[in-house]
């Protein structure tokens, strides 16, 4: 067969078109927000057609979903190596702080600008269901948080879900200024924080 009847190079399968369609879409909204980011500049970064994206997402809100699912599904996976390595519940609960840390180490094409999650959160309106995405990201965190306290305070249940309560704010507004700072030095302060209100337990 000739160069010129050479077959055509075959087009991403769909599965593959979809991944990549979501990886480019992870890096661009992180990096320019949810409505800074064109369709186009998606597909561009991912090398596919614009028909592609339709043909893998409804639209643009269902790609901000599977971005947003993405993330939290990202950030159990950080939580569940932490966690193989957590000697017992005080541990555990460093954990979930060390698994941010790592969230903010991650190499990002800006640097490290805060909370995906909560970053997308703002651009959506209120009942969006992207926020959904987001709020129920939160409140595992913080159940996850109060498993790990209830640990260590078996038989005082409301003490241990307002103290879990207190760490997962501790945990919140240390990532907001790590956002701002750039860098997870914040986050470690506050798992040295954490970690002398547990001390005793």
């Amino acid at each position: 067969m000739s160069e010129q009847q050479a077959a055509p190079k075959s087009r991403p399968s769909r599965g593959h078109a979809r991944e990549a369609l979501l990886q480019a879409a992870s890096r661009r909204f992180y990096a320019d927000g949810l409505a800074g980011t064109g369709i186009d500049a998606i597909t561009a970064e991912a090398g596919v057609a614009k028909k592609s994206l339709y043909n893998n997402f409804a639209s643009k809100a269902e790609l901000v979903t599977a971005y947003l699912n993405a993330r939290h599904d990202e950030w159990m996976g950080l939580y569940r190596l932490r966690l193989e390595r957590a000697a017992g519940p005080k541990e555990r609960v460093l954990g979930v702080f060390d698994a941010y840390a790592d969230h903010a180490d991650l190499a990002y094409e800006h640097g490290f600008r805060g909370c995906g999650l909560l970053n997308a959160a703002a651009e959506l309106p209120a009942g969006d269901a992207g926020r959904v995405v987001v709020r129920r990201h939160k409140e595992e965190v913080e159940a996850l948080l109060a498993g790990h306290v209830t640990e260590l305070l078996p038989h005082a249940p409301q003490q241990a879900a307002s103290l879990a309560r207190h760490l997962a704010f501790l945990l919140e507004g240390s990532m907001a200024r790590a956002g701002l700072e750039g860098n997870d030095q914040c986050v470690q302060e506050a798992r040295r924080i954490a970690a002398t209100l547990i001390g005793g337990l």
